[in-house]
């Protein structure tokens, strides 16, 4: 089979194409930043003393990381409206990213923390720290320094996961493409940029995340290990 190659045909609809790789962006510093917030707070509720508060993080973690997402995209957009709570579309498809990542995130933050010797803990307890202090300094920062790396995956993937908004119409990256193959009849070429686009933002993340590494964890780069 012989097929033949126009990407001209494509020329014109770079401004679409960033556009679409910009609003993917948006969306991904969002969810990451809210995502983490939700996740740490998820985590320190999964070992609070308190039975109900630890089960209700539980049931969270484990609903989200046990449905499909895009399940979930259509309970948040279809299923609310049907109950008269109708969103914006770009709000539901990051509300949806943040739902779902804070949900992971929890999981790998709580994994961090359990790495903390107890031993530290009585040790700064026998000093007088408050319960804030031993959390921030002898807990959280240690263990988001040590699952920095799995942070960092799941935020990229959360990047690449974005493509599924496409189906409640979020004019993001992947909904572009849908757009612009539409007109141009041109699937294969346009995926294929699609393609690129992706992997490029996947790389500029990494590369941001390991220049924020550096400012958040320079006893890492006084060491020289790398994140």
């Amino acid at each position: 089979m012989r097929y033949h190659f126009d990407f001209e045909a494509l020329v014109e609809y770079w401004p679409d194409f960033l556009m679409g790789a910009l609003t993917t962006l948006e969306m991904t510093a969002v969810a990451t930043a809210l995502g983490l917030v939700i996740g740490v707070l998820c985590a320190i509720g999964r070992r609070s003393p308190r039975a109900w508060i630890a089960g209700a993080c539980g049931a969270y973690v484990e609903t989200v990381r046990n449905t499909p997402y895009l399940i979930q995209i259509f309970f948040i957009f279809f299923g609310l409206s049907s109950v008269g709570m109708r969103l914006p579309v770009l709000a539901a498809a990051i509300l949806t990213l943040v739902i779902n990542v804070g949900a992971y995130t929890g999981e790998i933050v709580r994994a961090g923390m359990d790495t903390i010797p107890h031993g530290q803990i009585e040790a700064a307890e026998s000093l007088g720290l408050t319960r804030a202090q031993i959390y921030w300094d002898i807990i959280l920062r240690p263990a988001l320094e040590r699952v920095y790396p799995a942070l960092t995956s799941q935020f990229v993937l959360m990047m690449l996961a974005s493509s599924v908004t496409s189906q409640i119409s979020a004019e993001e990256l992947t909904a572009v493409a849908n757009n612009i193959t539409s007109v141009t009849f041109r699937s294969f070429e346009t995926y294929l940029v699609v393609a690129g686009l992706y992997l490029l933002l996947a790389l500029l993340l990494k590369l941001a995340f390991h220049a924020l590494a550096q400012v958040l964890f320079p006893r890492r780069r006084r060491l020289g290990t790398a994140l």
